[in-house]
């Protein structure tokens, strides 16, 4: 059984909820989550914040936060998360913010840096992640396992 099979069947058996806010995935989570059945028990929603705007005006991330550290930051993905927990009223949240590329890195943030948030009730798990520069889909996909696997091990 695949990791997201196993989430759905966890969540589903502790009856809990799952949300999920994306950035540079652009919603491969929500999709991976969804291609399995029996997820609309569990899953309430999938937002795709990808702009600044919208994580500032969906899941109130105060400009200040995206001013002083960046979109791609643990306080930018923190934000997202326990704001996403009060929009869902989910127990188990999880948010995304990275640079998948080709263009955007920078050295001190370079393509790659992924940021993957998951709430569990009060608890948080931040994770900071460089993924190899083997092109945008490949960091994509890299992103979404390594969620899926926070969020197995958070359930």
């Amino acid at each position: 059984m695949n990791v997201n099979k196993k989430i759905i069947s966890q969540l589903k058996r502790k009856k809990l909820k799952l949300a999920v806010a994306e950035s540079c995935t652009g919603g491969m989570l929500s999709n991976a989550i969804t291609s399995v059945s029996g997820a609309s028990k569990v899953f309430t929603m999938g937002l795709v914040t990808y702009s600044n705007q919208a994580k500032m005006s969906i899941l109130k991330v105060p400009k200040k936060i995206i001013q002083k550290y960046g979109a791609v930051s643990i306080q930018c993905c923190l934000a997202m998360v326990n704001n996403l927990n009060k929009v869902s009223k989910s127990k188990i949240c999880v948010s995304i913010t990275g640079i998948a590329g080709p263009k955007g890195g920078t050295k001190q943030k370079p393509v790659g840096l992924v940021y993957i948030a998951v709430k569990n009730g009060k608890k948080n798990l931040v994770s900071k992640n460089q993924f190899k520069n083997k092109g945008r889909s490949a960091i994509q996909k890299a992103t979404v396992k390594k969620a899926l696997n926070l969020i197995f091990k958070q359930i």
